[in-house]
């Protein structure tokens, strides 16, 4: 008989019997969850904006590799490019018209508009870049979406994220699997799904001066391209505005620091004085109008999402509820609508209405990876560890890389008697990483099994 007088003895004894809790459904999400790190490599370079030497944490070889790494499970977590090939190829041009007059013009640049309700936009070291849907939809014109992407290529350019420690990055960024917290009262930490993920970590921690030049560089990229230096104002003050009505919904961009007015200030006046000539350009609001409205239609279905995870963080689960069945209401094949309604379901404890919601997300997005494994842990919360690991090799397939995954695949096949399998997911996860509780308890399963020592 294997021993399991262990902290973990209740999850053992569940598996054993097929009867997996819903707080233990979570804790198991949320232990899976862990970073992926490369090796740092600490140095001097040369700025390519200023050419003065600068400290850096990573060499641009690790830049590139951090966004072929990293950046997938990232724009996963916000629930991958929206199903819509105009607007990406939409922005996905003008990026590409933008970053031909920066600095670094050969890096590996790409640009796509996320599921992400939440108001923000964020890039990789490398140049790998996601913008919100949450924030294409309060735009205005074409000079304020040059604006901030602009603004993304001033931190590619000027090295930002090298500047800083690099393996220290690296780890906060590179989270895989849903960050669902163990606890019940953590559950105010599902909004890190996006915002305070990746992101966070990416952007949060930028200084008052890196964000300052990201301004100027991206202010200086727009004129370069054709358009008024007025755009870069223009996105402050819809910031500005924003984060006085709804300061719960603006992100880690540009409310990490409480700056916004003062960035607004200083582009209107380089607006009025160094780019003055700029005034005469184009603010393209018909182009942009044209080419985002399918998206702006939906922004009803975006806005109730925003609203239903604003409730979330809050643990106002009914209300959330509410504002979930409304999105749905207004959009019935909204796949982000039905992720959230699943994980609002799963948080009150309803796994079996929450199934069909996750279900269909996969059947509405088959290519986008976090329905399969949130659809995975639900099945092993109504004891159907055959489907919960179906679930998990699609999301493997699509999305590599995820130690996390490798641990739940164990979980899985435990609770189907296959203990000589999961024990090789056990050991396979603990090459990956021996760091956190899932490591923990994948060691104690190989002990009790004799395994391991």
């Amino acid at each position: 008989m294997p021993n399991t007088a262990t902290p973990h003895a209740p999850l053992v004894n569940s598996l054993q019997r097929n009867r997996i809790t819903r707080r233990q459904a979570l804790w198991l999400l949320g232990a899976s969850s862990v970073g992926a790190s490369l090796a740092s490599l600490q140095g001097c370079a040369q700025s390519p904006v200023s050419g003065k030497t600068i400290v850096v944490g990573m060499s641009e070889a690790q830049e590139r590799q951090i966004d072929a790494q990293v950046a997938p499970h990232q724009f996963s977590q916000d629930l991958g490019a929206i199903q819509d090939t105009a607007v990406n190829h939409y922005v996905s041009g003008l990026g590409q018209r933008l970053h031909r007059f920066t600095h670094r013009p050969d890096m590996p640049y790409s640009y796509r508009v996320l599921n992400a309700n939440y108001v923000n936009a964020y890039t990789f070291p490398g140049g790998a870049m996601g913008v919100t849907r949450g924030i294409m939809t309060e735009l205005n014109n074409e000079a304020e979406l040059a604006a901030l992407l602009g603004h993304e290529m001033g931190h590619v350019n000027a090295r930002h994220a090298a500047q800083r420690q690099g393996q220290a990055l690296v780890v906060q960024a590179a989270v895989v699997g849903i960050n669902v917290a163990a606890q019940d009262s953590q559950w105010g930490q599902l909004l890190g799904l996006g915002s305070q993920i990746g992101a966070s970590a990416l952007l949060s921690s930028y200084s008052r001066d890196h964000e300052r030049e990201a301004d100027a560089l991206g202010q200086e990229y727009l004129v370069r391209a054709g358009y008024p230096a007025q755009g870069m104002t223009a996105l402050h003050q819809m910031l500005v505005n924003e984060e006085k009505a709804q300061p719960g919904l603006l992100s880690t961009m540009f409310s990490s620091h409480p700056m916004n007015t003062e960035r607004r200030n200083t582009a209107q006046q380089l607006a009025a004085t160094r780019y003055a000539s700029s005034a005469k350009a184009q603010l393209q609001r018909e182009r942009f109008m044209d080419s985002t409205a399918s998206l702006r239609r939906i922004k009803p279905t975006i806005n109730a999402c925003q609203r239903g995870e604003t409730a979330m963080t809050s643990k106002a689960f009914a209300q959330a509820q509410g504002q979930f069945e409304s999105a749905l209401k207004s959009s019935p094949r909204d796949y982000a609508a039905h992720v959230r309604m699943a994980q609002c379901l799963q948080a009150q404890g309803k796994s079996q209405q929450a199934r069909p919601f996750a279900q269909q997300a996969q059947a509405i997005y088959p290519q986008e990876a976090q329905a399969h494994k949130l659809s995975a842990v639900l099945a092993l919360s109504l004891r159907d560890p055959a489907a919960a690991f179906e679930g998990l090799e699609r999301y493997d397939r699509q999305l590599p890389g995820d130690p996390g995954t490798t641990f739940l695949k164990g979980v899985s096949l435990e609770g189907m008697g296959r203990r000589q399998q999961a024990a090789q997911h056990y050991a396979q996860y603990l090459r990956l990483t021996q760091q956190g509780e899932a490591a923990q308890f994948a060691a104690s399963r190989l002990q009790s099994w004799g395994l391991a020592r």
